[in-house]
């Protein structure tokens, strides 16, 4: 299975962020905690270039907090500060000011030392779309100024939002990658609803997803749906059977796939973390 999927704005967004760094102090490169890296752009590094950046991590509260943990420390020896957030509820926002003004600490003192008077803290808001942006925004300035959706690709365009007398924001839309090479990157994303269901064929990420719990998370699996021992150790597909005739929904597979996917998604089957850090550091090395 590849997916492509590329809408001719992602582009557009790509050519503007390039164009307005310039007028920024700091780049808030937003990712689902739920997989820190394959939710990142791979040509963040070319497009911010040496930018300050916080990465933050949203949706911290559907993530396996110890798994998290260990992608803070990951962050850290690759040299960017990071916190952890679930914009939906608000939990770690004001982080996002006092983290920003510490790392810009040196650049402001130094303009203060040249009688420049201290401006309010700009700064970009870039992820992929579905990460939480929109909703981050909402959080930050108080209102729904920021268009929201549990969809990828309702932010189209671009504006500047003020947070209080420190920090003034440009939104950004969702940039993705013309094209996922790692196959297992693309199923990750359309697990957690960064790629239109549309494009999918939701029983292959139900397959996938049930073999990632069977994996990491059997537990969580076998609770959520009501498996036996015996049942727990067959294979996805015949789990992805056992659990559409539990649910009701005789030979529908593509209706429980759609049911799997949408409880993962949810948080119903528990916290999870898709990105593992020993396996990408195994891949760096």
């Amino acid at each position: 299975m590849t997916i492509q999927w590329f809408p001719g704005h992602m582009a557009k967004a790509r050519r503007e962020v390039t164009e307005k760094l310039k007028y920024i102090d700091i780049v808030f490169e937003l990712v689902d905690a739920r997989l820190p890296l394959s939710s990142r752009n791979p040509m963040m590094d070319e497009i911010v270039q040496h930018k300050p950046r916080l990465v933050i991590l949203n949706k911290g509260d559907l993530a396996d907090h110890e798994e998290t943990m260990k992608w803070q420390r990951y962050f850290k020896e690759e040299g960017h500060e990071s916190i952890i957030i679930n914009a939906k509820e608000g939990k770690g926002i004001k982080q996002i000011t006092s983290v920003s003004q510490m790392l810009l600490k040196e650049k402001r003192e130094r303009q203060v030392a040249r009688g420049m008077k201290p401006q309010p803290i700009r700064a970009m808001i870039i992820g992929i779309p579905n990460v939480g942006k929109s909703t981050l925004m909402n959080r930050l300035v108080r209102k729904n100024i920021a268009k929201t959706g549990n969809r990828p690709g309702v932010t189209k365009g671009q504006q500047w939002l003020k947070v209080g007398n420190e920090l003034e924001l440009l939104d950004t839309p969702g940039i993705l990658w013309p094209k996922f090479e790692d196959e297992e990157i693309g199923k990750k994303l359309a697990l957690t609803g960064a790629i239109k269901d549309n494009l999918l064929h939701l029983d292959d990420i139900a397959l996938y997803a049930i073999r990632f719990f069977n994996e990491y998370y059997p537990q969580q699996l076998q609770a959520r749906y009501q498996l036996t021992d015996d049942q727990l150790a067959e294979d996805a597909v015949a789990q992805l059977m056992t659990i559409t005739q539990k649910r009701g929904f005789r030979d529908d597979y593509e209706r429980a796939s759609e049911m799997i996917v949408q409880e993962i998604r949810n948080g119903q089957l528990g916290r999870l973390t898709l990105d593992r850090v020993e396996n990408w550091e195994h891949e760096d090395e």
